[in-house]
This record gives structure tokens, sequence and C-alpha cells, in this order.
């Protein structure tokens, strides 16, 4: 299943959706963002443990209300006893998540399929 939310893609992998990132979230504008964040939080509340990575394989560098919207997927899955992983950073974003500390918050995996895995067991 494809949902398409702006500069968001959703696709269900069994119980796991995968919301990946275009590259555009790089210049996104709070108010965008909040209607995306819509989108996304949607089906992470249609499930009771929601399990989601974050594809940012096409996200060369993102900001502060990027990181906003990551944090606050994050509470919310957290809230409802789920995991949210981060997958396919690029070298400046992985540079950014550990400068930010937000790297050990979240498992980070090289590509979707690791971190799919990573979820089932």
């Amino acid at each position: 299943m494809n949902d398409k939310g702006g500069s968001f893609q959703l696709e269900w992998h069994g119980d796991t959706v995968v919301i990946k990132a275009a590259a555009d979230v790089e210049s996104m504008s709070w108010d965008l963002i909040e209607q995306a964040a819509q989108v996304v939080l949607r089906p992470i509340d249609e499930r009771e443990t929601p399990m989601v990575v974050f594809d940012l394989s096409e996200v060369q560098y993102f900001g502060s209300v990027f990181l906003a919207l990551l944090l606050r997927c994050h509470k919310h899955v957290k809230s409802r006893g789920g995991e949210l992983v981060l997958c396919g950073p690029s070298a400046m974003a992985a540079e950014l998540l550990r400068i930010t500390a937000l790297d050990t918050l979240w498992a980070i995996y090289d590509t979707c399929e690791d971190a799919l895995r990573a979820l089932e067991m």
C-alpha cells in the first residue's frame, strides 16, 4: 500500500510501515511539516504496537523542522509501545544525528531491508 503525502511515501511491509522521506524535506516549512505529520501519524494510530522505519536514503541533509517531526513520531510510537528506527542516512545526515546525540535514541541501519529484519526479531 502506498500513500503519497507530499514529501513522504508510506509503504507497508507486513505490520511495519516504512516512511520514505523525499529530498525536499530539507526545505519544508513548519506548516508543511505539520500537514505531513498528519499523514505520517495516521498509520501509527491505526496500529496497537506500531513498528516504523523512517527511510532517509533520499535525504542529504535536514534541519530542525524535520528533526522535530522525527522526534514527534518517536514520542508517539513509544507511547503506544512501538519502535521507530532510521535507515539510509547520508554521511551528512548521519553526522547531524551524531552531533545532536540522536543516534543514541534511534537504531540506525544502512538499508531498509536491514531495518525491517531488525524489527521482525
